[in-house]
């Protein structure tokens, strides 16, 4: 093969890169050009028949005789030399080579002169070795320095580390040095083991799974063959935590041990008649995962999940201690194009939370739309307490109306969201994450200011109207976080609202068995004058005994109970009304007036639902049929007109 080649030299010497499995062949190979029969000696030219010994006196061709050294010492300096070399002319054709090299490669020494370098030791294999090689041989390149891998006539392979360095120019030559790094080589690859897999289960670990999984995303993974996909399988044993403290850690360790094997067997069998076996890994503590590459679709995953489920059904048997685990799987599937080790493990992650959340001892796979709602919740809630200080949020006002006048008793405070991103929300797309994270406290006490300022100021803008007042809604966090009584009081002083033209709405569930301190500040609210109301009663508890002995003035019928007896639905068609919901309204408004509560019926969209409210004795009603939750100017157009006696 010829030495010579075009294009750029690299910038740096070339080390350690792609290794390949070369056959050694020690049969020399002629220059090309020369006729059959003709011997040669190392660096006599192509054409000459010479002996295969150098005259006495003269150096080896291409080795230079430095001061004070006779070139005969210099020859035996370099044959009996422990390190493997050859010296390389220029067109790549070996002119001499040590013993050691030809120990090395299982050859006389003898015969490997004239043989193509590059064919002994495996350069030409690795297009970037082979052009570095090259490069070197025409005096570009200062050295090369790589690693290969050859066999060895007698079957088994080395590893060897190969240099090439150019000798003085004038010799026109290179010397070829050869180091057998086999032992070197299988020690790092021991380390490497160890390095990359687990010292329990003895499964590959985290890093080896992260490895194989970002090669199995890389484009040239999966754009020559294959069906383009990936999916993965990440599971959770459920209740670990209790065996290790009941049992040990010891038994804990056996049972990973155990649930690998297992896990082992479901990929095995799942590989078999495939391309390929999933990788099976512990990624820490009691996680598992197993990846498919190359996978047929979500059915691939959900047999292995399913098969792993019930694999783990069986106890294990440790130590005398009989143990019983069960698993929560989630089971991501998706082209491998697009995707990312980091969007996969996040998936995953989720999805193994849904299994959680579902039950455990199930798998559940990816779903974007329920991934998309979760990620809207997450950026709704990190966002929450800075949206009150930004402003963003918003009250609308819902009339309360008398049944029997039609007349507008108060209004309903009703929060909304204008999200930059979102547009405007409901309060049922985050109230219940304010909830969660605390921020309600800082948001109720906004709206109670607000709603506390409005109604003052239409108090004051419509002396000659009847005063309304203003219903807010208290989440039961609020009593807990917060000294409601202090807020309430502070806010009605600062407003000068009088506090009977305020009523705060709490919820059937968080009332009823309120004891200690909830049901000390609905007393202390009650005392100061401020109407309470039940939210959505007859839904909760519903314990009548109780409701006795709280502090509360108003109830708010569920819509549900409302819905149930209406005779048409707002475009006029008819439907049946369901008669217990009429008994049971009936029942709780009787109830209510025995107990010198009022009343509020909720969802009224029905002018024949009004009536039938009227009929049995409710007090006021909140509902389509009356308005939609409106702005504040709104509410002063009612206000206005029912001064006029428009209303």
């Amino acid at each position: 093969m010829s030495g010579t080649s075009e294009g750029p030299a690299p910038a740096a010497d070339l080390v350690r890169p792609a290794v390949t499995e070369r056959h050694i062949d020690p049969s020399p190979r002629m220059p090309a050009g020369l006729p059959a029969g003709t011997s040669v000696s190392p660096g006599s030219p192509p054409g000459t028949s010479v002996s295969p010994e150098s005259p006495p006196g003269t150096s080896a061709p291409g080795v230079t005789s430095p001061d004070g050294a006779s070139p005969r010492a210099l020859q035996a300096a370099f044959t009996t030399a422990p390190l493997a070399m050859a010296v390389v002319d220029r067109d790549g054709l070996v002119v001499t080579a040590n013993e050691s090299l030809g120990a090395l490669l299982g050859s006389d020494s003898a015969v490997l002169a004239g043989q193509i370098a590059s064919d002994l030791v495996d350069l030409t294999s690795d297009a970037r070795v082979w052009h570095a090689y090259r490069e070197v041989l025409r005096g570009r390149q200062a050295k090369l320095r790589c690693t290969r891998r050859l066999k060895h006539p007698e079957g088994h392979s080395l590893w060897v580390q190969v240099t090439v360095a150019p000798l003085p120019a004038q010799e026109r030559t290179v010397l070829l040095s050869v180091s057998d790094i086999s032992a070197r080589h299988e020690l790092q690859a021991r380390l490497r083991h160890l390095q990359m897999h687990d010292a329990v289960t003895r499964l590959p670990n985290r890093t080896l799974f992260f490895e194989r999984l970002t090669a199995a995303l890389e484009a040239e993974a999966y754009e020559e063959g294959g069906t383009g996909r990936i999916g993965l399988c990440y599971l959770d044993l459920d209740g670990f935590k209790a065996v290790n403290d009941t049992l040990g850690h010891r038994v804990g360790d056996r049972l990973l041990a155990a649930v690998a094997e297992r896990l082992t067997r479901c990929a095995e069998e799942a590989g078999y008649a495939r391309a390929s076996t999933p990788l099976v890994a512990r990624l820490g503590g009691d996680e598992f995962a197993l990846l498919v590459e190359d996978s047929t679709g979500t059915e691939q995953l959900a047999d292995l999940a399913e098969s792993v489920l019930t694999s783990l059904q069986a106890p294990f048997d440790l130590s005398s201690q009989r143990v019983s685990v069960s698993a929560s799987i989630g089971v991501v599937e998706r082209r491998a194009a697009g995707t990312s080790a980091t969007m996969l493990m996040q998936a995953a992650d989720t999805t193994l939370y849904w299994a959680k959340a579902d039950g455990k001892g199930r798998w559940t796979l990816f779903d974007p739309e329920r991934n998309a709602h979760r990620m809207t919740r997450q950026a709704l809630s990190s966002t929450l307490r800075a949206a009150v200080e930004r402003g963003e949020f918003t009250l609308e006002y819902q009339p309360l109306v008398g049944m029997e006048d039609g007349g507008v008793r108060g209004v309903e405070a009703l929060v909304r969201w204008n999200h930059p991103q979102f547009g405007m929300l409901t309060p049922n797309r985050f109230i219940g994450l304010a909830e969660e994270d605390g921020s309600i406290v800082q948001l109720g006490r906004w709206v109670l200011a607000t709603a506390c300022h409005q109604a003052r100021r239409w108090q004051l803008a419509h002396p000659d109207a009847v005063p309304i007042f203003v219903s807010v809604n208290v989440a039961v966090r609020q009593v807990w976080d917060s000294d409601l009584v202090a807020d309430v009081a502070e806010i009605l002083a600062e407003t000068g609202l009088p506090p009977h033209l305020l009523q705060l709405e709490l919820t059937e569930s968080a009332v009823m068995g309120s004891a200690g301190r909830p049901l000390q500040a609905l007393q202390a609210l009650s005392d100061m004058g401020v109407r309470i109301a039940i939210d959505d009663f007859g839904t909760g508890y519903s314990n009548l005994a109780y409701l006795s002995r709280l502090p509360v003035s108003v109830l708010k019928l569920d819509g549900a109970f409302v819905r149930g007896f209406q005779y048409e639905n707002r475009d006029g068609t008819d439907v049946h009304p369901n008669p217990a919901d009429e008994v049971i309204v009936e029942a709780l408004i009787q109830l209510a007036h025995r107990l010198g509560l009022t009343v509020t019926a909720e969802c009224v969209e029905t002018a024949s639902q009004a009536s039938r409210l009227r009929g049995i004795g409710c007090d006021t009603g909140q509902g389509w049929l009356y308005s939609r939750p409106v702005a504040a100017d709104r509410i002063s157009m009612l206000l206005e007109a029912a001064t006029c006696g428009q209303v």
